[in-house]
């Protein structure tokens, strides 16, 4: 009885202070990350800041009824994101991104989308792997995501078992 109380003291701890297991929901992350793929995410508290390629987890209540959502880091505080929908192509203080990572290319979207973002103190500017089918921080009713608002960064992914392992960081895992 010991030893089962231990366990799960420990598993609670460990998933209340250290780690926690989400699912990708849709398709926003394709190729990297699947529709209900597992994965194993840090807490925001343990990761230090985050850092431009480090795929998170935000919750937003006012944002997708307040699911979880997975994206990557494209650029953090007080830098400028650019957009260009006709080429596709990101600038991050005017520097072209290279994302090997990228579903496709970016096609038009709607004209509520931003295309020159500063992204504020404490806050990060995140898109989809998968751009033409991602609400992400384009989109004006997201924006850029107060820090607070990360649940963590993704580690690794559990499940399927032939995608488990860790996820390289701004590579497809696929």
């Amino acid at each position: 009885v010991q030893v089962l109380v231990c366990a799960v003291t420990a598993t609670v701890l460990l998933f209340t202070f250290a780690a926690r297991v989400v699912l990708v929901s849709g398709p926003s992350m394709r190729e990297t990350l699947q529709h209900q793929d597992c994965l194993l995410v840090m807490n925001a508290h343990l990761c230090g800041g985050f850092e431009a390629g480090d795929i998170v987890i935000i919750r937003k209540e006012s944002f997708k009824d307040g699911e979880p959502i997975v994206k990557r880091v494209i650029a953090t505080e007080g830098q400028t994101v650019d957009i260009d929908f006709v080429s596709g192509a990101v600038y991050v203080d005017g520097e072209l991104l290279e994302e090997d990572y990228i579903n496709e290319a970016m096609y038009e979207l709607p004209p509520d989308y931003a295309t020159h973002v500063e992204v504020p103190e404490g806050s990060i500017f995140v898109m989809g792997d998968n751009r033409n089918h991602s609400s992400d921080s384009r989109d004006v009713t997201l924006g850029t995501v107060d820090e607070r608002y990360v649940l963590g960064r993704a580690v690794g992914v559990l499940l399927p078992f032939q995608n488990f392992g860790m996820i390289p960081e701004g590579e497809q895992t696929r």
